[in-house]
């Protein structure tokens, strides 16, 4: 696996690419992708790196998994390619924007254009084998996005961390809250939203406000 991702995180994350576990990652998805259907297309397994640059992360979002559907993911959390689907997990955050900040229900499940405001949108694994839910778990992934957070909470002022549900607060157990914004709710798939623990979150008006308080501009959900 070439650690094709964009200079300013190759810059922050050097260390991390030497370690003897990343370079165990790395074996395991050549081998993975050589012999199996993987997802995302390799070419787009840092794409939220590139999408969106170190010195440009002013919100962070943490998923799990990539969807291992043919076509969904293409490198950025809850996201999809045009054309495809929108998610039920994906619905349901398009429903409360709806509702709070009164955007429209898009036409297309690609979140390309938050990325490109600075949106960094993380999968703590970033690769998984076709309709094989979880499967590259537990090789290493989880420790890299670990490193990519504790970079970002230390080096970086006035980050909202968006963090939906048990898994992602987990992973946010190490952002310097003193520093940072961390607004916790439960995640937006249909078990946790019909249960109440989703909507009327107002997470995107909260992260407007608070990017606007500390001087940043605000995301156009």
């Amino acid at each position: 696996m070439d650690v094709n991702i964009d200079n300013s995180w190759k810059e922050k994350l050097s260390d991390e690419f030497e370690k003897p576990y990343f370079k165990e990652l790395t074996d395991f998805i050549k081998e993975e992708y050589t012999t199996e259907t993987c997802f995302p297309e390799k070419a787009e397994i840092f794409a939220a790196f590139d999408y969106c640059s170190f010195d440009d992360v002013k919100v962070v979002i943490i998923g799990q998994d990539p969807y291992h559907g043919v076509g969904q993911a293409h490198g950025l959390c809850f996201s999809v390619n045009d054309e495809i689907a929108i998610p039920p997990s994906l619905i349901n955050i398009f429903k409360e924007i709806e509702s709070d900040v009164n955007i429209a229900f898009p036409s297309t499940g690609n979140l390309e254009r938050w990325a490109r405001q600075g949106v960094l949108l993380l999968n703590a694994t970033l690769t998984v084998r076709a309709h094989n839910a979880g499967s590259h778990q537990g090789k290493g992934w989880e420790k890299f996005t670990d490193a990519v957070i504790q970079t970002v909470s230390a080096n970086k002022n006035d980050v909202v961390f968006l963090l939906w549900g048990g898994f992602a607060k987990k992973k946010g157990r190490k952002i310097d809250n003193k520093k940072h914004c961390i607004l916790n709710s439960g995640h937006p798939s249909p078990l946790s939203a019909n249960r109440g623990y989703w909507f009327g979150n107002k997470h995107f008006s909260k992260t407007n406000e608070y990017l606007i308080k500390t001087n940043q501009s605000p995301i156009q959900w």
